[in-house]
């Protein structure tokens, strides 16, 4: 008679490690497809290898990095059960921020913290992540997922990830090339991407709603509505940087903090800028959330993007050809204000932010359709 398998003391802990390992299998044809010629090795190694080669072509590279997460919008992934755009959604929060000095992404890494190994989840969710990373040119080349039992849920997780870009020192895009005169054009967002959620979802519990009811207004359920994927706006933003060079001087993802704080970031100190809310109007889920909340949209402009998902501040002469050239592309692109200098008018005025002594922002007016 065989003797009795040994019993696996950290499957009695918690932990799966097969379901880890089924995971991994299930989304390596997903991470492989972001991969180029620059990627050595496969999928599941200690670290990943990039070819870091191709930077001997340039004068002076300056490596760009940025680490983000998706915030409290993974709860409503969670509480219906689809996973498979969160993953975008961490794209957009880490590469895009690269993308605002000028840098061209290399690589990503992903960290995923669960309480329970379900492997067709995981695999949605690193899915996404890869076609994240194709759409803007970037290789998944690593990442983790740790099982945290007795500290998350089963049904719990958190995402994170890191990237690195590269950038000619001498075409970094910053507040020091800023010139009074230059234009600030604003490109539209495809939603509330992945800022604000704790607002949300504040509102959303206090109005009785269930993220499955449908919504009239929204035209589908309420999860669906409020899981609409971040825009990614790298690949369209470098297409546009070669084409004019100089002529863009700055840009400002548009992220915790709203509109007017993330333009005051890259702005140079003594300029301002009056952003008029006239030009565009806020989307219908940013109405809809803000009437459920019994709240002006002006209240929400400190957390909300409100439509504007970035910010580029353009040399004059370049301004209508990039609005055209990107709301080609297929981002609706307008000119939303002018970089001013000297006195300017009494009124709430937000100066830099998260540190940086930037320039003056505030949003003026009434937006389009009249909503204040």
């Amino acid at each position: 008679m065989a003797a009795p398998s040994p019993a696996n003391p950290y499957a009695q802990a918690g932990v799966d490690t097969a379901a880890g390992d089924l995971a991994v299998e299930l989304m390596k044809s997903a991470v492989r497809r972001t991969h180029g010629p620059e990627v050595l090795g496969g999928v599941g190694g200690f670290a990943g290898l990039f070819d870091a080669s191709a930077l001997r072509e340039y004068a002076h590279p300056l490596l760009a990095t940025s680490t983000d997460g998706v915030g409290t919008k993974v709860a409503i992934a969670q509480a219906i059960d689809k996973h498979d755009t969160i993953g975008e959604d961490l794209v957009g929060m880490v590469v895009d921020d690269i993308v605002v000095v000028g840098a061209t992404p290399l690589f990503l890494t992903d960290y995923i913290a669960c309480g329970k190994v379900v492997p067709a989840r995981i695999a949605d969710i690193v899915s996404g992540i890869a076609r994240g990373c194709e759409m803007t040119g970037t290789a998944l080349v690593g990442g983790e997922t740790a099982e945290h039992p007795g500290l998350l849920g089963v049904h719990d997780y958190d995402v994170a990830g890191a990237a690195t870009g590269v950038v000619e020192a001498d075409r970094v895009l910053g507040a020091e090339r800023v010139r009074t005169g230059d234009v600030v054009l604003a490109l539209a967002s495809s939603g509330l991407h992945s800022n604000g959620y704790s607002l949300v979802r504040h509102i959303v519990a206090g109005a009785g709603v269930s993220y499955g009811d449908r919504s009239t207004e929204l035209g589908t359920t309420w999860g669906e509505a409020l899981l609409e994927p971040t825009r990614l706006y790298t690949t369209p933003l470098l297409a546009l940087i070669d084409r004019l060079g100089g002529g863009i001087h700055s840009l400002s993802h548009v992220t915790g903090g709203g509109i007017a704080a993330n333009l005051a970031r890259v702005l140079p100190q003594g300029v301002w800028v009056d952003l008029d809310r006239s030009t565009w109007s806020p989307a219908a889920v940013f109405r809809v959330l803000a009437e459920l909340g019994e709240l002006d949209l002006i209240e929400t402009e400190g957390t909300w993007n409100l439509g504007v998902g970035f910010l580029a501040v353009v040399d004059a002469a370049v301004a209508a050809d990039a609005a055209s050239t990107l709301t080609a592309a297929g981002i609706d692109t307008w000119q939303v204000g002018v970089v001013c200098s000297g006195t300017r008018a009494d009124g709430e005025w937000v100066e830099g932010a998260k540190g940086v002594d930037g320039g003056a922002v505030r949003l003026v007016g009434t937006y389009k359709d009249g909503a204040k």
